[in-house]
């Protein structure tokens, strides 16, 4: 019995402390395809999940998870009501090849720049691609790098816990 009890306080404590090091997306400055500046809070803790998708145009994985998610975005959005923004890391010379990678791979979900990278900086990641999945109120619920085939099965996974 000790050790039940004492299991069940372990699981109970770290539950508690992973709900606790949920962390708030940070208001960062964006551009749009256009150029146009937005800002990342525009998008999160608006009611519903936003899928942020870390890329750059020269990273072969990034380009595959998002063709992947692509080919799933329209269900996603009818059953999860869910938003996807993919957020080019590419530095300023590299951003005239982000529009027309879009385009050729046909992605209808929202294209932003960080080309500072500050991103980066502020949640701490190192690799790409870096996928968040932020709930309603704009906590990161579910955080991923790199990718294998499959990574976006196991997003849909988190999107169905989410909107239980």
């Amino acid at each position: 019995m000790k050790l039940f009890t004492s299991l069940l306080f372990t699981y109970t404590f770290l539950f508690t402390t992973a709900l606790s090091a949920q962390k708030m997306v940070p208001d960062i400055a964006l551009k749009d395809l256009n150029g146009k500046s937005v800002q990342l809070q525009d998008f999160v803790g608006k009611g519903k999940p936003v899928v942020l998708s870390f890329f750059a145009t020269w990273c072969k994985p990034c380009i595959t998870e998002l063709d992947n998610i692509a080919e799933m975005y329209a269900d996603w959005q009818s059953d999860y009501d869910v938003e996807v923004l993919a957020i080019s890391i590419d530095t300023q010379r590299q951003l005239g090849k982000v529009r027309p990678l879009a385009e050729v791979h046909n992605w209808e979900y929202t294209i932003l720049s960080d080309a500072n990278s500050l991103s980066l900086q502020l949640l701490g990641f190192q690799t790409i691609p870096q996928s968040y999945l932020v709930d309603g109120s704009g906590k990161i619920v579910y955080s991923h790098s790199g990718y294998s085939p499959g990574d976006e099965s196991e997003l849909e996974e988190k999107l169905k816990a989410l909107k239980k």
